[in-house]
């Protein structure tokens, strides 16, 4: 299967214009934040901060079955709220202009075995800064999956629908030792003091993370210990899984386009932008799913506008997808359920050789 590009080149003028009124929207944006954004943030923090503390109540009383399922379920929901709408969000610094200590880019530490550091370099620049790029983004895959026919095979992908669905159980593991580049020490380009000097900060998170949820919060629970382990357990894989999907339904739909490492030259931020646009899709659904996502239902508002609050994409949306149409660009849009069918035919069908997609071509010279 290879990859047929349904956009539109654009000439180097319709380029120029498109990155204009795209800036224009985010110009906008930005002059518009205020007050509302602030209020909309703090109730963030508390709804994680109630739904935990009612989760974490019910689980003491986890002898009883109901009180477990409900215990469990609030304590997912806390996380999944913590790590989607809250940390993600804060971390790209879409609150940094509120001044507000627990809520800066640069310091918020968040509730995941991974550090928040670790992030902020995989995901924060190499991810959004070079999105898409084959050598340069290593979220394609996540080292472990072929998706496009444009990597290389190796037999060991055959094994790679099964590797799918351990990767999504252990999701936070995954995104915890990604900068540690395994592979390289495995294939000697990175030394052992090397790697340990990295692995210190994470070993710390780790021994943190996993204290809290499966020796404090459980030996509190006294004779209820292992109902409290168990549902910690299952609320970090409810969190993992949801994590899992929404991310890989952002960027591995059927018509997101992979890129060589030859459209960074001289690339503008209109180059930019369009690329962002082709190697995004997004999910339709009501408010409580794009809070439950992060507002990462909106992906391509958030790849082209990572640091303005995630709150904001619902609004930004239609006015993209009008920009995307005026200049025939694809705005990827589905359901959950349409969007993951197609990542899941990639990762059967790449599972097995296939032939290199075409190059896309993002512009044409200039005509007339």
């Amino acid at each position: 299967m290879t990859t047929t590009s349904i956009n539109r080149p654009l000439t180097a003028r319709e380029l120029r214009q498109f990155g204009a009124e795209l800036d224009a929207l985010r110009a906008r944006t930005v002059a518009d934040l205020g007050d509302k954004d602030a209020r909309y943030i703090r109730r963030i923090v508390k709804a994680v901060n109630y739904t935990e503390i009612l989760g974490r109540g019910l689980l003491f009383l986890g002898i009883f079955p109901p009180a477990w399922v409900l215990g469990t379920l609030l304590l997912g929901v806390s996380k999944i709220l913590e790590n989607m709408e809250l940390g993600h969000n804060v971390i790209h610094g879409q609150y940094d202009w509120m001044r507000d200590p627990s809520l800066n880019g640069k310091t918020y530490e968040w509730d995941i075995v991974g550090t928040a550091d670790n992030w902020r370099k995989t995901h924060n620049f190499k991810h959004h800064t070079y999105t898409n790029v084959r050598g340069m983004d290593d979220d394609i895959g996540y080292g472990l999956l072929r998706i496009f026919p444009e990597q290389r095979w190796k037999p060991f992908y055959l094994f790679q629908p099964f590797i799918a669905v351990i990767f999504a159980l252990l999701f936070q593991w995954g995104v915890a030792i990604q900068d540690l580049e395994l592979g390289k020490y495995f294939s000697g380009k990175k030394s052992g003091a090397q790697l340990k000097k990295e692995w210190q900060p994470l070993r710390r998170k780790i021994t943190r993370q996993l204290v809290k949820d499966y020796v404090i919060f459980p030996v509190l629970a006294g004779p209820f210990f292992l109902p409290v382990l168990l549902g910690n357990l299952v609320a970090n894989g409810m969190r993992n899984v949801w994590t899992y999907l929404v991310i890989f339904c952002g960027h591995f739909t059927a018509n997101v386009e992979l890129f060589p490492k030859s459209v960074l030259e001289n690339e503008t931020r209109a180059h930019w932008y369009l690329r962002q646009v082709r190697g995004s899709s997004n999910m339709r659904g009501g408010k409580l799913f794009h809070i439950m996502t992060g507002n990462l239902s909106h992906q391509i508002e958030h790849h082209l506008f990572p640091d303005l609050p995630a709150r904001r994409y619902a609004e930004m949306a239609p006015e993209v997808q009008a920009i995307c149409a005026r200049y025939g660009q694809h705005y990827n849009n589905g359901t959950m359920v349409s969007q993951f069918s197609q990542v899941a035919w990639r990762i059967l069908r790449h599972a097995f050789p296939s032939r290199p997609a075409r190059v896309p071509v993002l512009t044409t010279p200039e005509m007339g």
